[in-house]
């Protein structure tokens, strides 16, 4: 049981003597903000290692960029959206910068980061976005996810794009379960670690077993 509390959630002590473990990062995007699930790998079981909220935005109207430049002109509008884009890149990297340094605390080795994500939108412009109120809907939604995975790739660990409408149907391949097992699986892990544990921890968490299951190269219990 020592063990098992251990592995469940690990302090950032800075210890090079604690516990280490692989794991990896799930998560799902919200507009400004997004649920971070942090699973690892310990004596052959998954464990939970973090969950939380992560705040992207540092101002209210960066949540909904376009919307807040529905009433400028051509020029202004582009300029605003594209300094909301740049504010949440810029905050998601700092909050992946932490991530990993928090995780290097605890002695563990952060291998992927899944980023769950929507359908992909065409490349319009910001004139073309903002003419079609459902356009402007699409890429806010698209917005965080996109500076996630940026943060990753920008020196973080490896980003895994795992489509949110095909998240079962690639976890039951990718982890070799049925899906009554991978519920199973998530709804024990959810009484280990105790509220919150709704629908976005669990897709977090499933998405960052399928990260790790791909970085690992390795079964998952």
């Amino acid at each position: 049981m020592e063990d098992l509390r251990c592995c469940l959630i690990s302090e950032p002590t800075g210890r090079r003597d604690a516990r280490s473990m692989k794991v990896a990062f799930g998560i799902k995007a919200h507009s400004g903000w997004a649920v971070l699930v942090v699973v690892g790998i310990c004596d052959g079981d998954v464990m939970i290692v973090d969950r939380r909220r992560l705040e992207l935005v540092d101002e209210e109207w960066v949540k909904h960029p376009y919307h807040a430049a529905l009433t400028l002109e051509a020029g202004p509008a582009r300029r605003l959206v594209e300094r909301g884009i740049g504010r949440a890149q810029r905050i998601a990297g700092r909050e992946m910068r932490a991530l990993l340094r928090q995780e290097q605390e605890r002695n563990n080795e952060a291998m992927a980061c899944a980023v769950l994500v929507g359908n992909p939108m065409p490349d319009w412009s910001v004139e073309q976005i903002l003419a079609v109120h459902i356009r402007m809907h699409m890429a806010e939604g698209l917005l965080f996810q996109d500076a996630l995975i940026r943060a990753a790739q920008a020196g973080g660990p490896k980003p895994v794009a795992i489509a949110e409408k095909r998240l079962v149907q690639h976890a039951e391949t990718v982890l070799g379960m049925p899906e009554s097992q991978l519920q199973e699986k998530l709804a024990a892990l959810g009484k280990l670690v105790g509220p919150p544990w709704g629908r976005d921890q669990k897709d977090a968490a499933l998405a960052a077993m399928i990260a790790l299951r791909g970085a690992l190269g390795g079964a998952l219990n």
